[in-house]
């Protein structure tokens, strides 16, 4: 009787709050709070403990957010699926915010920017697929990521360094480079990659 007690009144993982509802497809972050829209009804709120949100990406009914204290989480509105902290970027964020720090990659791969790398993790369980670290005395800037059909160019402003070593392109695989053979990013069990060797899409063999 007591140990279900105390685990019922024990404080949440990570000071979560959710007030639960059905996925919804706009979430945006409201002072301390995301909230999750379906047109002007609201369908769910997340909070945690003395944390503040900084930006949300919501896709196909899920929010992914990034708060003050470093942490990515992934919402459905029924339950927190997953929290991944990053590493040495608590500072940074609380100074420049979140702008351009999440970034879809397509495939089910979310892409997050920071100044000293880009991590990629799994949408379905928030597993990390793969590091792209900056080069010695360059940063990665964030804000000023965009798309190019399935790639996303990081600018990495560098003290020094030719210019065609301050841009950056990735996609769901990883760093865009000739004869790579990246990792597959399927979930165990789910198959074989359907490119698990890169150069052979892009440069059939004779």
């Amino acid at each position: 009787m007591l140990l279900s007690v105390a685990h019922q009144i024990r404080p949440a993982p990570y000071g979560d709050r959710l007030t639960p509802g059905p996925p919804a497809p706009t979430a945006r972050a409201r002072g301390d709070v995301v909230e999750a829209y379906d047109g002007r009804t609201l369908r769910w709120r997340y909070a945690r403990v003395g944390r503040r949100p900084l930006s949300v990406l919501p896709t196909r009914g899920h929010a992914f957010t990034v708060w003050d204290d470093g942490l990515v989480t992934d919402t459905d509105g029924r339950s927190v699926r997953w929290h991944r902290a990053l590493p040495a970027a608590t500072d940074w964020l609380r100074d420049r915010g979140g702008t351009g720090v999440l970034r879809p990659l397509g495939r089910g791969i979310l892409a997050v920017v920071t100044p000293a790398r880009i991590a990629a993790y799994r949408t379905a369980d928030g597993d990390l697929r793969w590091v792209l670290p900056a080069r010695a005395g360059c940063a990665f800037r964030p804000e000023r990521a965009v798309r190019h059909g399935p790639a996303l160019l990081v600018a990495q402003p560098c003290a020094h360094g030719a210019w065609t070593a301050q841009l950056v392109a990735v996609d769901d695989l990883g760093g865009i480079a000739p004869h790579r053979t990246p990792l597959g990013n399927d979930r165990p069990g789910a198959g074989r990659p359907e490119h698990p060797r890169t150069e052979k899409v892009l440069a059939p063999p004779r």
